[in-house]
């Protein structure tokens, strides 16, 4: 993500210097220039969104996993009680 965010800066910036150190620069040439760091930024903010979708993505099934593992365990905790409150009691009934 950062790649892409410094790749898009990278270019705006490269067109904006070629454009201006071209010597005096046109009003059209430096309406594409702009239009070029507009639509790189316009990527880049793409690219972020996209990557910050992902990411959360990843945290929810991070955190469905996490869920079923102590669903588990939980049950395996529920099903040792149950086995122990049986023992006692077959004990107390000797």
């Amino acid at each position: 993500m950062q790649h892409t965010l410094k790749l898009a800066a990278r270019s705006a910036a490269i067109a904006l210097a070629v454009g201006l150190g071209a010597g005096c620069a046109t009003t059209g040439e430096l309406e594409e220039v702009r239009a070029i760091a507009t639509k790189a930024q316009q990527e880049a903010q793409a690219a972020r969104a996209a990557a910050d979708s992902a990411q959360g993505a990843d945290a929810a099934a991070a955190a469905a996993e996490a869920q079923r593992t102590a669903d588990a365990a939980q049950a395996c905790c529920n099903e040792t009680n149950d086995k122990l409150d049986r023992a006692w009691h077959k004990g107390m009934q000797k």
